[in-house]
């Protein structure tokens, strides 16, 4: 489990599958190198099939995929599904608090206007030609403890009257933010598909965590500010005269129009001067007659930022070996990844909710109303475990280990060459994280941890590449831009692209040198 993989100093052992593996004992089959080979292909095949060309929710996919595997790889009939139903268990009792968490600090975060404050806070202290990076810088901050298509519905207004306000191509401000985002959310924890991966792989989530961030700092740059120079001469957009339909006037500043994140059901409505006074009850500036306070920048960053200061922290006492002082023992448990996200979750209930003037049963209601949008990815996340366990106690995992061994291919590159095919197939960045970390977990067992840690960003930046028709991220930046197919292809498609294969290249850097 994820708790066990990262309670233990740099684990070189693959704990997820620990408490499953008597569960599975029974299951286990014995088959040939073919068979198994096979039933890697028809159990993948199936997934990718039912996903792209019946449509399938990829939770009943991963379902039935998991159990084509195990019965071409000779799994008992009345044992199809027991290692598949173990695995999802422990994926979920690991991974699942943690991103029910984030999804109460991100809900907390974007419904009091904290989102807003960062936002508006550096866009009034940057000179308009850098304005470029400061959204890449924005989306940097914001997209730590909100998921990629959260962070899409509060950017993109911003983007949109920062570009009418400069009179640019939007794809000039635009690009930049859709890179942070989109490392961030195949980089970098507490998201969904690298807590997947890290669980699967056994790596140390704090090691993870500030690799992660080290990888996606220069692949941001190289695929947002700098890329999005190019990419306004080859595809060239009138400035905005509408966010989103609505006249800029009417959204009050620099601020969305209220348009509601998913699942969220609120809107960003920041802006400069009279924050989005035109979008009060969007922002949750003001709930019923009661008028609520905005939180302060600092605070704002201080919730962003506390669970990433305290699990590295954590991570350089394990290095330090100070684990056994009385400071290093303190910061080892504050460093556990759920004890910071709960910590965390506590700190923002009182600054975004009882402290800018929510009542108690307020609040109580926002944090409920948080966990509905994660429903689906908890299911999704829960039905990769499942995967991954079969496809180890199959004996499947092994095989594909071994083959990818005798062909001399170095397991960071093995890792995104999988990622990345499975994401092209299926268009899902997360059925590519967890079909890529079942497949190499073993690999993973006899790595060191710091190897162990960049195998799960090499398929992280494997799982983001090249988003295309199949993506529903590529028709949301579509219809948000107002592009033509062809140039969501020369622009998001493209990003995507560079933005994994500068990853990877970073990642096979401090693969030589840590």
């Amino acid at each position: 489990m994820l708790n066990a993989a990262v309670s233990s100093v740099l684990p070189t052992t693959l704990p997820a599958a620990l408490p499953v593996a008597a569960a599975a004992a029974d299951a286990e089959p014995t088959a040939s190198t073919s068979q198994l080979v096979l039933a890697a292909v028809i159990g993948i095949a199936v997934i990718v099939g039912l996903i792209v060309w019946l449509k399938m929710h990829p939770f009943l996919a991963l379902v039935l995929g998991s159990g084509a595997l195990a019965l071409v790889a000779g799994t008992g009939l009345t044992d199809t599904f027991t290692s598949f139903t173990a695995g999802l268990g422990t994926t979920v009792a690991g991974v699942g608090v943690l991103i029910a968490l984030g999804a109460i600090i991100g809900k907390l975060l974007i419904d009091s206007g904290g989102a807003d404050q960062i936002v508006d806070t550096i866009l009034d202290r940057t000179p308009a030609k850098r304005l470029p990076w400061a959204m890449a810088l924005i989306a940097f901050v914001v997209g730590i403890p909100l998921f990629f298509e959260v962070g899409v519905v509060l950017l993109i207004p911003v983007v949109m009257i920062v570009a009418r306000r400069m009179r640019a191509n939007p794809i000039l401000v635009g690009i930049p933010a859709l890179a942070g985002l989109s490392a961030l959310h195949g980089l970098v924890p507490p998201h969904p598909g690298p807590l997947l991966a890290i669980d699967a792989l056994g790596a140390n989530l704090g090691l993870t965590l500030g690799l992660g961030l080290l990888v996606a700092v220069p692949t941001m740059i190289i695929s947002g500010p700098l890329l999005a120079i190019p990419l306004t001469r080859w595809v060239r957009l009138d400035p905005p005269t509408t966010v989103l339909g609505v006249p800029d006037d009417v959204t009050g500043g620099t601020g969305s129009n209220g348009t509601g994140s998913s699942g969220s059901g609120s809107g960003s409505g920041s802006g400069k001067g009279d924050a989005g006074t035109a979008t009060a009850t969007a922002t949750g500036s003001t709930t019923g007659t009661t008028t609520l306070r905005k939180p302060s920048f600092g605070i704002s960053v201080l919730v962003v930022l506390l669970p990433v200061i305290l699990m590295l922290a954590r991570s350089v006492v394990e290095v330090a070996g100070a684990t056994s002082t009385g400071y290093g023992t303190i910061l080892e448990f504050l460093g556990e990844p759920l004890v910071a996200l709960l910590i965390t979750s506590l700190f923002a209930l009182v600054a975004f909710g009882t402290g800018v003037g929510r009542t108690l049963q307020q609040v109580g209601d926002l944090v409920g109303s948080s966990f509905a949008p994660i429903a689906g990815i908890l299911l999704i996340v829960g039905a990769g475990g499942g995967f991954k366990q079969t496809l180890v106690d199959s004996g499947v995992g092994d095989v594909i280990a071994s083959g990818i061994a005798d062909a001399g291919i170095t397991p960071l590159l093995a890792g995104w060459l999988v990622a990345a095919l499975i994401r092209i197939a299926t268009g899902s960045a997360t059925v590519a994280t967890i079909t890529a970390a079942g497949i190499m977990a073993p690999l993973a067992a006899g790595l060191e941890p710091t190897q162990a840690a960049l195998l799960v960003l090499a398929i992280g930046a494997g799982s983001v590449f090249l988003s295309h028709v199949n993506d529903a991220g590529f028709w949301l930046v579509k219809e948000y831009f107002g592009m033509t197919v062809g140039q969501t292809f020369k622009t998001w498609s493209l990003m995507e692209s560079v933005l994994s294969v500068v990853a990877l290249l970073v990642v096979l850097l401090l693969g030589i040198f840590v």
